[in-house]
């Protein structure tokens, strides 16, 4: 029987790509859940009945809870961690993040010895990492081609650990990618630059999923219709830049870095994008390759074939 309350949960990464996904089906309303000055509230889109409930939390706290609970219908994952959840999440189309030629850049000080990929490998540094679920460890992995010594943080700590020298070296995701140098850091690989010589083939970074239970609960077609309302979604906030930029205004806190609009442009052209609206065949080849390449390293349990909805 189809529940009368059709309430979705819908979990993202406080960060400025995830959150300007997905106000058109949740509304415009400040981290307080208030609606924003000018606005009810409400959502822009017509959401067939459903009402999405944001859910903010750290890339690598949803990477944990997707793999111990996968409790929220509908989550933002690293690339990396959906091959331990496939069992009970399917892919949308939408909703991802690619690095075309350009993705989570590894940085050292200034004074550091290491000046290159090859030289991360030859002295292997202590990293500072935004998790081990992440598409950005998975990606060191593999260049390092061996084991080496991390420590795992919140995305917004790495920067200032290596700058403090509690690391040798840290991968930075998010707008860190765009900052570092006003840290006194150095970029000695990207790992999308890399990855791309190395393949050919965009990097996966971040996924969009969904619970595969989703007919079973809200009724026959729901996880098709609900990966429609996604997408649509994501078309609707691209369609409307300048309403992006004050949601993300009304939530700046302590992300003074939103009041860049230059620096905000540039990131959401890099993450939220034509392959964000749809990852398409070129998407869905970085991802087997991807898994393919995890798997045979024993990194991550064989993936088979790709089950992308939407």
């Amino acid at each position: 029987m189809t529940p009368t309350t059709k309430t979705i949960t819908l979990a993202h990464s406080p960060d400025a790509d995830d959150l300007v996904m997905w106000w058109p089906l949740a509304g415009m309303r400040n981290a307080d859940g208030q609606p924003l000055d000018g606005s009810d509230g409400r959502p822009t889109l017509d959401t067939q009945g459903y009402t999405f409930e944001p859910v903010a939390a750290d890339i690598q706290a949803l990477n944990e809870r997707a793999v111990s609970t996968g409790d929220l219908d509908i989550t933002a994952i690293s690339a990396f961690t959906y091959p331990f959840v496939q069992d009970r999440y399917r892919i949308t189309a939408c909703g991802g993040s690619f690095g075309d030629g350009y993705g989570p850049k590894v940085v050292v000080r200034q004074d550091s010895t290491v000046m290159c990929d090859g030289c991360l490998r030859g002295q292997r540094p202590k990293f500072a990492v935004p998790g081990d679920r992440t598409t950005a460890f998975c990606v060191l992995s593999v260049l390092m081609d061996g084991p080496f010594e991390f420590e795992a943080m919140p995305f917004h700590e790495i920067a200032g650990a290596v700058a403090e020298g509690r690391a040798d070296a840290g991968v930075l995701i998010h707008e860190a990618q765009l900052t570092h140098a006003e840290l006194g850091l150095r970029e000695v690989a990207d790992l999308g630059a890399w990855w791309k010589q190395e393949t050919g083939l965009l990097l996966p970074l971040g996924l969009n999923v969904v619970r595969r239970d989703l007919d079973e609960r809200f009724g026959s077609g729901a996880g098709a219709t609900i990966a429609s309302l996604l997408t649509e979604s994501v078309a609707h906030a691209r369609a409307n830049p300048d309403t992006n930029r004050r949601f993300l205004l009304a939530r700046v806190g302590e992300r003074p870095e939103w009041k860049d609009d230059a620096l905000v442009e540039r990131y959401l052209g890099m993450y939220v994008n034509d392959l964000t609206t749809d990852m398409g065949e070129r998407g869905t080849a970085a991802l087997e390759r991807l898994f393919g390449e995890a798997a045979s390293r024993g990194l991550c349990p064989p993936v088979g074939v790709l089950d992308v909805v939407g």
